[in-house]
């Protein structure tokens, strides 16, 4: 798919990094577990955060920035601030009150403030520096060279992509139908959710501690 703007490789970029998307991560841990309690409502601003975390490690990676070297200061100091956050948000989630009852449809139980949920999927996103590792790759290993105004237009369209289907899992998680099916499940869901992310923040802990002492 070569054009004036387009780059050459913009298609394999693309699949690669839809790709990525399908696969389960902590920030996909975290919205499922918010457009549980809170439907979509309670969830946009996460994805909205998500979104604008990976645009931070897209435009560092389109200026080649070499900044988050996995053995340098940055990249440690991040990995163990995103340790630490993910398994506060992992125990929170634990702790959180069982639900009496489904909202009905139409309605959604008390949620965090859109603010706050921008916040919250911001700092899951840019708190993994790994995310900073998969673009740098990404664009290096298959994009290549570009313009400026190709680098831009790759930008976007993977900031709207992280955008979009997060919106999608956030609403279909939310669906009031899928819900009412899934409502023996819901709280169980919930704190599987926060068991995830609770591992994921230890894993970093762990693999951080095996490296220093390597």
């Amino acid at each position: 798919m070569s054009s004036l703007l387009f780059p050459e490789h913009f298609a394999a970029l693309a699949a690669a990094h839809f790709a990525a998307l399908l696969s389960p991560g902590a920030d996909f841990f975290l919205i499922l577990a918010y457009a549980i309690r809170h439907r979509l409502r309670g969830s946009a601003g996460i994805c909205l955060g998500i979104a604008a975390g990976n645009a931070v490690y897209i435009a560092l990676a389109s200026l080649g920035w070499q900044g988050l070297r996995p053995d340098g200061g940055p990249f440690i100091a991040l990995e163990l601030a995103g340790a630490c956050y993910l398994t506060f948000i992992g125990i929170k989630l634990l702790r959180a009150p069982v639900m009496a009852s489904l909202p009905s449809q139409g309605e959604s139980a008390p949620c965090p403030g859109f603010g706050r949920q921008c916040l919250m999927g911001f700092g899951s996103a840019l708190l993994n520096p790994k995310n900073m590792l998969f673009y740098i790759s990404l664009m290096a290993s298959i994009l290549g060279p570009v313009s400026a105004g190709q680098q831009w237009l790759v930008g976007g369209w993977m900031f709207l992509a992280v955008l979009l289907w997060d919106l999608l899992v956030a609403a279909l998680v939310g669906w009031h139908p899928l819900q009412q099916r899934l409502r023996p499940l819901l709280f169980g869901l919930t704190r599987l959710s926060g068991a995830i992310l609770l591992l994921f923040g230890l894993a970093l802990l762990f693999n951080r501690a095996l490296a220093c002492l390597g």
